[in-house]
């Protein structure tokens, strides 16, 4: 186990998380063209996944930077899925970053948790009437298993206490802020409603409070 400490370590009992590397890439973003990018791997994440944060120029100038934390959507995200508004929330964070700055973090929770094969059984569930809370009840699992204690480490390990926070969802910000984040401002996303996903962002907003206008 590491035992020395730096400027970019968080410490806690059990581990410590320390950026691993960091690799200046180009991102296309949707509608403004190429912007600089740089990724950022980390050592240490307590759930073993690898996580990444993308900084986008400008982040470093605020002592709250604006943050997207984004949990991984193959479907919506690079299939451009109709079913969910991941796709678009992405798109619509790399646009707001690359324009003033800021960072997102990317979690590899696929399906709020349940990961990809579970999340396309909850669909076929979803599409014999039932909402999506409903469905991974059916499947043993609870509403949104996802935990963001490793964004709040990945902060930590970016020497970043306190952020604005791009999001819709709550949970999140009470997440983070029980992990030792301070957040000065909650920026509210979007609202991407399409045939496809209203019933979805419906039941999103009504049985777990996300701020949606639908």
């Amino acid at each position: 186990m590491r035992t020395e400490q730096n400027e970019s370590d968080v410490v806690t009992p059990a581990y410590t998380v320390r950026v691993r590397a960091r690799v200046e890439v180009p991102i296309d973003v949707p509608g403004l063209g190429h912007r600089a990018g740089t990724m950022v791997s980390f050592h240490g994440l307590h759930d073993g996944r690898e996580h990444i944060a993308l900084l986008m120029p400008g982040w470093e100038k605020r002592s709250d930077p604006l943050v997207r934390v984004h949990s991984e959507c193959l479907t919506g995200d690079v299939f451009g899925s109709q079913r969910c508004d991941c796709g678009p929330q992405l798109h619509e964070a790399l646009a707001i970053c690359s324009h003033e700055g800021g960072i997102i973090l990317y979690l590899r929770q696929e399906g709020r948790g349940i990961g990809l094969y579970n999340k396309f059984d909850a669909y076929l569930l979803q599409d014999q009437g039932l909402d999506t809370f409903e469905a991974n009840a059916v499947l043993n699992f609870g509403h949104d298993m996802r935990d963001y204690r490793a964004a709040a480490d990945m902060l930590m390990a970016l020497d970043v206490p306190e952020i604005r926070l791009l999001s819709n969802n709550p949970e999140k910000g009470i997440q983070l802020r029980s992990h030792g984040v301070a957040i000065s401002e909650v920026v509210t996303t979007g609202t991407f409603v399409n045939e496809n996903n209203h019933a979805y962002l419906t039941a999103k907003r009504e049985r777990a409070g996300h701020a949606l206008e639908v």
